[in-house]
């Protein structure tokens, strides 16, 4: 596993390739009209806005965990990883930019369907479960406590909103709607078998996968294709298992492997003497709250790596 670099990348700046898009996390960079060069920025978001200041070395981690995932999880679905090196597709000067922290990928037609899978009741599924028993149209058994595991893992999508909009959930009816009744199938059942094979393993590094969320592409030949990234902290909740049962007996959610802290820290920020009102710019992060994100993604990977 190599070191994260200690210089943080908030934007990427690349002349030899076309800019395509900017993510919220993710600069992708046209590489001919079959491929992308997707570079992991140290940028992070929290309530949908992008933070000021970046968390050096998240886009590494975010990087070596996605690839992590792919390596494991291959035998369950092709990825877009086209086995070339980043470096290869930029000029030299530019090369330290992206290193370590690029995927070089297959172009495909992005599905406009996020693939979530829930094993436990955590976030805004809680808070639906409590308002009617059911999740994303999903009738769950009563009794469930916050973060409870649930019986069987359950598959929730939602819709790709435009940037800087929430997506939206909805049940797999609407799916079908979007897609089609075979695609729509594939994508529920393909999702549900690589959540469960990812939980096992990271199981077995003391961690739980409280839920996910998975995109897909076609390939030009139809295939379906697992793509962006994957099963990492920003696209998933991971919770040690160390502090579960005690966070579960009480009610209350377990700690986590993500920007959980700077949610906290926001959630009591305020900007001209008022709480911030979660729309842009963000006030300031510190550099405590900086530094302890950073350690959080980092013991994640280290967590997940370790033999």
């Amino acid at each position: 596993m190599t070191q994260p670099s200690s210089i943080a990348l908030h934007t990427s700046a690349l002349n030899s390739l076309p800019l395509l898009a900017r993510g919220k996390v993710r600069d992708n960079y046209a590489v001919g009209d079959d491929r992308i060069l997707m570079v992991a920025s140290d940028r992070l978001s929290a309530f949908d806005v992008i933070m000021g200041e970046p968390i050096p070395g998240k886009g590494e981690l975010l990087t070596q965990m996605a690839l992590f995932w792919f390596d494991k999880l291959g035998h369950i679905c092709p990825n877009h990883l086209t086995g070339d090196a980043p470096e290869s597709v930029v000029s030299p000067e530019e090369a330290p930019q992206i290193r370590g922290r690029s995927m070089l990928v297959q172009r495909l037609k992005p599905i406009p369907v996020e693939a979530v899978v829930r094993g436990y009741l955590a976030g805004s599924g809680w808070k639906e479960y409590q308002d009617s028993q059911s999740v994303c149209g999903v009738p769950l058994p009563a009794g469930l406590t916050n973060a409870a595991k649930l019986p069987e893992p359950i598959y929730t999508p939602a819709a790709k909103a435009a940037a800087g909009e929430h997506d939206e959930n909805i049940t797999f009816e609407q799916t079908v709607a979007i897609v089609g009744p075979e695609l729509a199938a594939q994508i529920r059942d393909l999702s549900i078998a690589i959540y469960k094979a990812a939980a096992e393993i990271a199981l077995t590094k003391g961690m739980i996968i409280a839920d996910t969320k998975f995109e897909f592409g076609l390939a030009p030949d139809g295939t379906l294709v697992l793509m962006d990234e994957v099963l990492t902290p920003d696209s998933s909740r991971y919770w040690p298992v160390e502090g579960y049962e005690a966070a579960l007996a009480a009610g209350q959610n377990p700690p986590s492997y993500d920007k959980q802290f700077v949610r906290d820290w926001l959630e009591q920020a305020q900007v001209n003497g008022k709480p911030w009102d979660k729309t842009p710019p963000s006030p300031r992060l510190p550099q405590a709250v900086i530094e302890k994100t950073a350690a959080k993604y980092r013991e994640a990977l280290e967590r997940l790596t370790s033999q």
